[in-house]
């Protein structure tokens, strides 16, 4: 971990820095769990952040495809297109913002028998460091606790939903 202050640019900085993973059990299989994840659109249904998520016109959830999505964070609103690098059904799903060749984060889905549920773990990390995400240790320091709080609520959200459709 490279030592640096808050305000410190970014060019100081070292993008490895800026990852995590947040884990939560879910009652539902690994298939199905994946099934759900990997239809983008379904995100919104479970992201405090994301919405408006559709694949490219004859696009699907397979690696290579592309897909784009509305995006919200400190009352500002843009879109993304984002392009998937890891499509395993029933075991992860992955997709980088920005694409493959010239990407800014990558945001991969697991998922792991459990019992009757499955452990689904969802990881963040900045590939590369762009002032579009901000200027300073300070101001990533600030993104990576927002998105791990966006995480965490999606992980949560999509597990009470799960069990919500179990009941049905």
């Amino acid at each position: 971990m490279t030592t640096t202050t808050g305000n410190d640019p970014i060019e100081a900085l070292d993008a490895a820095d800026f990852a995590f993973t947040r884990r939560a059990w879910v009652d539902a299989a690994p298939a199905l769990v994946y099934e759900l994840v990997s239809e983008v659109s379904a995100i919104s249904r479970w992201s405090p952040d994301a919405d408006d998520i559709a694949f490219d016109p004859e696009a699907g959830p397979w690696a290579g495809a592309w897909f784009s999505g509305r995006n919200r964070r400190d009352g500002r609103v843009w879109t993304s297109r984002s392009q998937i690098v890891r499509a395993d059904p029933g075991t992860a799903f992955g997709f980088v913002v920005g694409g493959a060749e010239n990407g800014i984060v990558h945001w991969e889905w697991t998922f792991t028998p459990q019992g009757r549920g499955t452990v689904v773990q969802q990881s963040w990390r900045l590939l590369r460091l762009d002032p579009v995400l901000g200027t300073t240790r300070a101001d990533l320091d600030a993104l990576r606790r927002h998105m791990t709080i966006s995480v965490e609520t999606t992980l949560t959200a999509l597990a009470q939903w799960l069990a919500g459709e179990r009941r049905r």
